[in-house]
């Protein structure tokens, strides 16, 4: 698989989504967890999905255990709480594995192609945020600690380049 566009996920409602469908848009992909510390970065995404959407961007939550368990829940009262917490709008899907054996297919390709800080691939966090351009190239991984109003510069270059 070349690029983020050759594969697909899993909603949080169960459904197949072909990430081709967002062809042409800039995606930040990021890996999300509802007992977290970082959980209020939920409300600078959803800022930065208002604010860019329209513009092209889409902003795709995958939520993950491996951290502590701070995402226990089931897909049903993760979307729950998404939706009442932080009034998540952005399209959420079912839980993954970011690292490890059992690790999504998806995230592997992202850490392959954006290794963090010198050249580890592995997720560290939950809300490790990546890049990608309308044609499903990975641009750049963000470090949980990065907050999601951070990244608006480099969200507008990549919505920028057609």
């Amino acid at each position: 698989m070349s690029n983020v566009h050759d594969f697909s996920c899993k909603t949080i409602t169960g459904e197949t989504k072909p990430l081709r469908d967002y062809a042409g848009k800039v995606l930040l992909i990021v890996n999300t967890a509802s007992k977290c510390g970082f959980t209020p970065q939920y409300e600078g995404l959803e800022s930065l999905y208002r604010k860019y959407k329209d513009r092209g961007l889409e902003v795709l939550g995958f939520p993950c255990n491996q951290f502590m368990n701070q995402e226990p829940g089931g897909e049903a009262e993760i979307k729950q709480f998404c939706s009442l917490t932080y009034d998540v709008s952005f399209p959420m899907f079912a839980k993954v594995d970011v690292n490890g054996a059992h690790a999504d297919p998806l995230f592997a390709h992202l850490k392959s192609e954006a290794p963090g800080l010198v050249g580890t691939q592995a997720v560290k966090w939950n809300f490790t945020k990546f890049l990608v351009d309308r044609k499903g190239r990975v641009l750049k991984r963000f470090a949980t600690a990065t907050k999601p109003e951070a990244i608006a510069g480099a969200i507008e270059k990549a919505l920028a380049e057609k």
